[in-house]
């Protein structure tokens, strides 16, 4: 006898199921993401038998100091800065998930991550629905990075691939991309959210099973989170993110989820004719207009991010004009938009500065994306600059956080971000008040060389000794 199938719509972004089709998901509140997927329905035997078995206990183990912990022997892959982000190197039975925005450089790092571990002895299986096997070797050869120990497979059959790994058993697999692998099992186009949740399931019982890395790449949606379900994020280990503009020489790598490893840990590449190259120092790469000795224009000033455990120095660059129309234009890339919209209120109502009827445009150089609240000062000082037409001309560098009433506000990490900024040079920089009392005696050995001064608020920028 024929299973029932019954047919249900389920939405692309959350993964909610609807018993019929609606333009936009009332979970989610996304437009046109419901699709209808066939769905076989379990037999009444199959029931039956499944509510009378009952499984065995689970073996256990007690959580204590006593208990013999399993060794997790991490192996590098030879890329310094991606060994960084996974938290020291791949852990045996990972399961990655990398993404980005198309073209971004994704395959082309991953290729460059198995021909490294290739070198080093080990078997990889690089799995392509996307592109061809002549076209891997043509791209692999453009970059130098062929070797017989990577095996190329041009499959999407999740039982397929699964059959090549026990015949060949590979010491890493790649999966390109996860939307483009199906399963016979399941009556649905493949990305479809029940095909990406069964694959990822399938692929991740192999990867625990046999202790195999699993590198999976993931597509994006217009908005840049991670196509398909939800949970597709909740069963990898670790979720990356590969960021940057295509016009910019530059790519962030991004740990959004490790479980091995620190969260908000960042890796920085370089796009080069022969692949990604790690960048040993970032934070001198960012600073064009400090790092040279001429004359630097107004609106520049200068911050030190911290993202995960690396302190980054970036240049914030401001430009303020009259506006030529009634409502001013408020143009912010690489910053959170809201944000800056409060800074210049702050700005205004705290310290004097006539912003109303002026465009400002405000950007982060080098293509960064900034979400930490510390940078707030640093953003003011330009807009500041750029407002007053008077450089910073000295090699200064602000951290901290702005609050409502103008007031510069603690952040963590204090002691590394002095002691980058005067790693890389600076004279001095502006912190907190409240940060600089609770860690004086730390910031006299960490910022050997720099000038630390405490700032308590922004009504009185004259008296900083800025300009």
């Amino acid at each position: 006898m024929a299973k029932k199938t019954s047919v249900k719509f389920v939405c692309n972004e959350c993964g909610a199921a609807h018993l019929k089709w609606q333009g936009k998901c009332p979970d989610c509140g996304t437009w046109g993401s419901v699709q209808e997927e066939i769905a076989a329905a379990p037999s009444l035997g199959f029931r039956k038998s499944a509510s009378v078995l009952s499984a065995p206990a689970t073996k256990v183990i007690k959580l204590d100091a006593d208990q013999d912990l399993p060794d997790v022997e991490r192996f590098s892959l030879g890329i310094s800065e991606l060994d960084r982000v996974l938290g020291g190197g791949l852990v045996p039975g990972a399961f990655v998930l990398l993404s980005g925005d198309p073209g971004i450089g994704k395959s082309t790092l991953l290729l460059q991550a198995v021909y490294e571990a290739a070198k080093k002895g080990r078997k990889i299986l690089y799995s392509s629905g996307e592109e061809s096997a002549g076209q891997i070797l043509l791209r692999a050869k453009r970059l130098g990075h062929l070797h017989p120990n990577i095996l190329v497979a041009n499959e999407t059959n999740v039982d397929a691939i699964t059959a090549t790994i026990k015949e060949h058993q590979p010491d890493m697999l790649v999966v390109d991309s996860i939307q483009t692998v199906f399963s016979p099992d399941i009556p649905s186009a493949p990305g479809s959210v029940t095909q990406v949740r069964e694959c990822a399931a399938k692929l991740l019982d192999m990867a625990k099973s046999q202790n195999l890395p699993v590198w999976l790449v993931g597509h994006v949606t217009k908005d840049g989170n991670i196509a398909g379900p939800r949970v597709l994020e909740h069963l990898v280990d670790c979720v990356l993110y590969l960021e940057g503009d295509t016009n910019s020489g530059y790519r962030i790598l991004r740990a959004v989820k490790n479980r091995f490893g620190s969260t908000g840990e960042i890796g920085v590449f370089e796009m080069c004719g022969d692949g990604l190259r790690a960048v040993a120092d970032p934070g001198a790469q960012f600073l064009e207009h400090f790092s040279s000795q001429g004359p630097r224009p107004s609106g520049i000033s200068t911050t030190v991010t911290v993202e995960g455990t690396r302190p980054l120095l970036v240049e914030i660059q401001s430009l303020v004009s009259k506006t030529a129309f009634g409502h001013p234009r408020r143009v912010v890339t690489g910053l959170d938009s809201n944000r800056v919209a409060i800074l210049l209120a702050v700005l205004e109502k705290r310290a004097g500065l006539y912003l109303s009827m002026n465009d400002v445009y405000t950007t982060v150089a080098g293509g960064l994306k900034i979400m930490e609240p510390s940078a707030d000062f640093a953003v003011a000082m330009a807009v500041a600059s750029s407002l007053l037409d008077r450089p910073i001309t000295g090699r200064y560098s602000f951290v901290g956080e702005l609050g409502l009433s103008g007031e510069v506000r603690a952040c963590p990490h204090l002691g590394a971000r002095v002691a980058e900024a005067a790693k890389l040079g600076f004279e001095r920089i502006y912190v907190p008040e409240q940060n600089l009392k609770q860690e004086k005696s730390r910031l006299s050995t960490d910022g050997r060389g720099i000038e630390v001064v405490g700032v308590r608020s922004i009504a009185n920028l004259e008296k900083l000794g800025i300009w």
